[in-house]
């Protein structure tokens, strides 16, 4: 099952969700079914190359102003 992330597009509530085939996800906030489907800092972290290029910047993933490698996910 995969996880995504959406952003509920009537209470702007940002949630993860588990989704099994056809489901479709609704925000646990409002109940909403109009979402839009966000990019997952854990996938996008764990294969971009630019995470790795010097920068001092908020850790990929898990936004830790320390920089990456400071929070304990590492």
């Amino acid at each position: 099952m995969p996880i995504f992330e959406y952003l509920c597009q009537e209470c702007n509530h940002r949630f993860e969700a588990l989704v099994q085939g056809l489901d479709k996800p609704a925000c646990p906030s409002c109940k909403a079914t109009k979402l839009q489907k966000q990019f997952s800092s854990f996938g996008v972290g764990a294969n971009a190359d630019w995470a790795s290029s010097g920068d001092s910047g908020a850790c990929g993933s898990c936004g830790d102003p320390r920089g990456p490698g400071s929070c304990s996910t590492n």
